[in-house]
Formats: structure tokens, C-alpha cells, sequence
């Protein structure tokens, strides 16, 4: 007896697409329409939440590299065939890497919501909407059998590209005009 033949369509990306704008809308909507607190949601062994938002997220970029390393090992684009530990390493940097941005992205929309002051600031907001939504349509994209082989890798690279940039506009920026914070 043969399997099904299962149909890769690239129409079918559309709906993990529609599920991640739908939480990256619902996401900066939240954070602008809400009142900010101002202040830390929970203690934590930084001095402040800006510090601890400024570490967590170039530490969260820190392993989005390893990611990008493991993710070109495992596609065979570093030249020797990757070890069989790779797919692990690849998994579990890639949970860690999402568990240090949600206290992050909690202090920023609760504490201090989807701030419009200027041009760096606006893009930061929107970054970060756009990660958590392209997270949603990676996990999506990841476990459907219907979509084409390219589909994975550039939801992927779109998730990888908006936390590099979140960590740009906040702890780049930040360590760049105000310094490293105690």
C-alpha cells in the first residue's frame, strides 16, 4: 500500500501568514491603546528593566546566530554534512532564544506600550510585533506537510531578521549611545 501524496501548494503559507499579522496587529494595537504602567512588572537581579530588557534581548541575538549557523549546517550550506546533534542544538537555542524575549516584550508593552517618539522608536515597536507575529507563522510553517521546501527557510529568515533588528534598534542602539548598563 503507498502513503497519500501529500500536495505542497504555496498558497497554503497563506494562512500561517494571516495567523502571524493577526498576533503582530492584535500585538501593537495592545501596546498602543493600553495604558502604560512605567514601571518593572516583577523583580528581577538587574538594577533596572530597561537593563534587563537591554541584556535579555542581545543575549536572545546571541543565540539567533547559533540558530542561523545550525539552521545553514543543517541545510548542507557549510560545506561538511552537520553532526546529528545539530537538530537539537538548533531546537534548544531556539526555545531560549524565544524565552528571553518574553520578559522583554512583557516590560515593553505593559510598562512602557507602543511609544511613537521617533523614528528608531517606531521601528522598535513594529520589529517587535513582527517577530512575535512571524514567530507564530514560523511554528506554524514549521509543522505543515503541505508547503514547499523554500517556505520553512524564508519564514524562518523573516523571524531571524526581525529579532536581529529588535535587538538593533533597543540593545544595539543602546549600548552604542548610552553604554553598557550595570
Amino acid at each position: 500500500m503507498t502513503a497519500p501524496v501529500v500536495v505542497k501548494r504555496p498558497a497554503y503559507l497563506l494562512g500561517p501568514l494571516a495567523a502571524g499579522a493577526i498576533v503582530a496587529v492584535a500585538l501593537g494595537v495592545y501596546g498602543k491603546v493600553h495604558t502604560p504602567t512605567g514601571k518593572a512588572l516583577f523583580p528581577t537581579p538587574f538594577p533596572s528593566f530597561f537593563a534587563m530588557k537591554v541584556w535579555l534581548t542581545a543575549i536572545a541575538v546571541v543565540f539567533a546566530l547559533v540558530q542561523l549557523v545550525t539552521a545553514l549546517w543543517m541545510y548542507g550550506k557549510l560545506g561538511r554534512p552537520a553532526p546529528s546533534w545539530t537538530g537539537t542544538l538548533h531546537r534548544t537555542t531556539g526555545i531560549i532564544a524565544f524565552l528571553l524575549t518574553v520578559p522583554v516584550a512583557l516590560h515593553c508593552l505593559v510598562s512602557i506600550g507602543f511609544m511613537t517618539t521617533d523614528a528608531r522608536v517606531i521601528a522598535h515597536g513594529l520589529l517587535g510585533c513582527i517577530f512575535y507575529g512571524a514567530f507564530v507563522a514560523k511554528i506554524l510553517t514549521l509543522h505543515s506537510r503541505r508547503l514547499p521546501g523554500w517556505a520553512l527557510p524564508w519564514v524562518a529568515g523573516t523571524l531571524f531578521t526581525a529579532l536581529v533588528a529588535v535587538g538593533l534598534t533597543s540593545a544595539g542602539w543602546y549600548f552604542a549611545t548610552i553604554g553598557v548598563p550595570g
